[in-house]
């Protein structure tokens, strides 16, 4: 099993007059509808774009329904930049019950800052969403519906996964043959190693309940580039039902991959998945709770 260790400081975050509160539990019971995780980590030029779409977003559904409830909550992966300031002037403007702060004490990778964002979610269902703003923030809505088409959910476990499969013709268009070539090498170790039947594991746009999102977190070991795999091939194990829907997506400057040493590292990650798991050097059983 997975070692889940949290940092001292990483129990507390600031409520909007700069005060430490003690963060909540995902094993606690919900008392949100949503709750938004935005891993961030030197995010401080592209996160107030994707942060304005989506609360705009949600203040407006919360006055068309005042029954819905939500949080966002941004994690600082140990950024260099301003990103915590930048995100909470956000908990200033709209308060820490709907906007907070999480710094990690170092960079973890985008898997564990997820993680550590989920494990402090208060939210009956879970979204995990880039801070590039690359998906349009109201493609939720999809997802939800999506989530809601497969049940009933076993042990009320279910997860809709956003998609951009069907704009890969028009990507393959604009790329080089070399990383057009990286994609499909890709996607053929995807579903030859880990997990078949899912075209996109690598949005980062995922919608979880409450106890999928518990319940493979705690179980995943890769907190890099690779863990969208690692996720679902414990979903998979478990056999927790997944949604693949299309979602809108747009290609945003500044991305923190590096084509072909990050494949490179996802290779290795794919590689090192199927062979722990087959060897039983990581076992799938009991969900474990953070230290």
């Amino acid at each position: 099993m997975p070692h889940l260790h949290q940092h001292e400081e990483e129990k507390f975050f600031l409520n909007a007059k700069g005060q430490k509160e003690t963060l909540p539990s995902v094993w606690d019971s919900p008392t949100k509808q949503l709750s938004v995780v935005v891993p961030s980590y030197n995010e401080e030029k592209r996160l107030p774009v994707m942060m304005d779409e989506a609360l705009g977003y949600l203040e407006k559904r919360q006055k068309q329904d005042p029954t819905f409830t939500y949080e966002v909550i941004v994690v600082d992966d140990g950024s260099k930049d301003q990103t915590s300031k930048v995100a909470f002037k956000y908990c200033q403007k709209y308060g820490s019950d709907k906007v907070r702060v999480i710094t990690l004490v170092k960079n973890r990778g985008k898997g564990g800052a997820i993680r550590m964002g989920i494990f402090s979610s208060r939210g009956e269902k879970i979204l995990m969403a880039d801070a590039d703003g690359a998906t349009q923030f109201p493609d939720i809505e999809k997802l939800e519906k999506g989530l809601n088409d497969l049940q009933p959910w076993p042990e009320q476990m279910a997860i809709a996964c956003g998609s951009r499969a069907h704009l890969e013709k028009e990507s393959i268009a604009q790329r080089s043959y070399f990383r057009t070539l990286l994609m499909y090498g890709f996607h053929f170790l995807v579903w030859f190693l880990c997990v078949k039947g899912i075209r996109d594991t690598q949005c980062g746009f995922k919608l979880f309940t409450r106890e999928a999102a518990s319940r493979t977190f705690s179980s995943l070991h890769i907190e890099r580039w690779a863990f969208d795999v690692e996720l679902l091939y414990i979903a998979q194990f478990f056999k927790i039902p997944i949604a693949e829907i299309a979602v809108n997506w747009t290609e945003i400057e500044g991305s923190k991959l590096v084509p072909f040493w990050s494949w490179l590292q996802m290779g290795k990650d794919l590689l090192f998945i199927r062979l722990r798991y087959l060897t039983g050097a990581w076992r799938l059983g009991q969900t474990g709770k953070m230290n």
